[in-house]
């Protein structure tokens, strides 16, 4: 039997983590480069994306790009392969919200979610699954929600991206996993990062999502760290498709 601990080393291989440079995005980078692998941070803020990556050490290296426009994600992939880098962890996890209410949505603003949310993740996996398949060898985690597979007031174009990220991974995971690469998703429930100041802010939000918990609180990044751990690591070699729920029980109870 193969020794446990063996099975959730990165030693040796590479990780792009999108939305690196704050919240979920910089916990996943920091879980991965502890674990042994070679991790590359992408976000927009150029500044806080090379903070971070100083923070993590000489195995980080920092690209800066806008994820929501055709000419970000072809700086990101021409920025790996000057570098040459051809990763075989896709972290796809930087994300927008609008929430405005159903009679309000713009189209601009539900174009830009859907672009950050749904194309950029399904551009950078067209882009890397290749070198992947040469290697036999790759782990795809879309950073999904829970709302992935419920709805909400207020969080239109967000939940149907989050929903489109669902059937992508499930999608993907039926074409790519004959090569040996495995698509999952993780789906948080409500954790304490930037995106989400306004709930935190608001103590009548917080004391519903504590009575409707069953662990009774918001959840941390680092409740993320195992299962991004295990989906992008050799413990999930037969984990394909999956949608993995973190949400301290909440949709199990509501």
């Amino acid at each position: 039997m193969r020794d446990p601990a063996s099975l959730f080393t990165l030693q040796g291989r590479t990780a792009l983590v999108t939305g690196a440079s704050s919240g979920i995005g910089l916990a996943a980078a920091q879980t991965l480069a502890a674990a042994g692998a070679r991790v590359i941070l992408a976000a927009r803020g150029a500044e806080r994306l090379q903070t971070a990556a100083r923070a993590i050490g000489e195995t980080a290296v920092a690209i800066p790009c806008d994820l929501s426009t055709a000419t970000g994600i072809e700086a990101l992939t021409d920025g790996l392969a000057r570098r040459g880098l051809a990763p075989d962890i896709l972290i796809n996890n930087a994300g927008a919200i609008d929430r405005a209410g159903f009679d309000d949505v713009a189209r601009a603003d539900w174009d830009r979610v859907m672009a950050l949310n749904v194309t950029a993740p399904m551009l950078l996996a067209q882009a890397l699954v290749p070198a992947m398949r040469v290697r036999g060898w790759g782990r795809i985690v879309n950073v999904a929600s829970i709302l992935a597979i419920r709805g909400k007031p207020n969080a239109h174009s967000y939940a149907a991206s989050k929903h489109a990220i669902a059937g992508l991974t499930r999608s993907m995971a039926a074409e790519l996993g004959g090569s040996g690469i495995c698509v999952n998703a993780l789906c948080p429930g409500y954790v304490r990062t930037e995106i989400n100041q306004t709930l935190q802010a608001d103590p009548a939000f917080t004391a519903m999502l504590q009575a409707r918990v069953p662990l009774g609180r918001w959840g941390e990044t680092g409740d993320l760290a195992g299962p991004l751990l295990l989906l992008a690591s050799d413990a999930a070699s037969f984990v394909n498709g999956h949608l993995l729920v973190v949400d301290g029980g909440m949709t199990a109870t509501h």
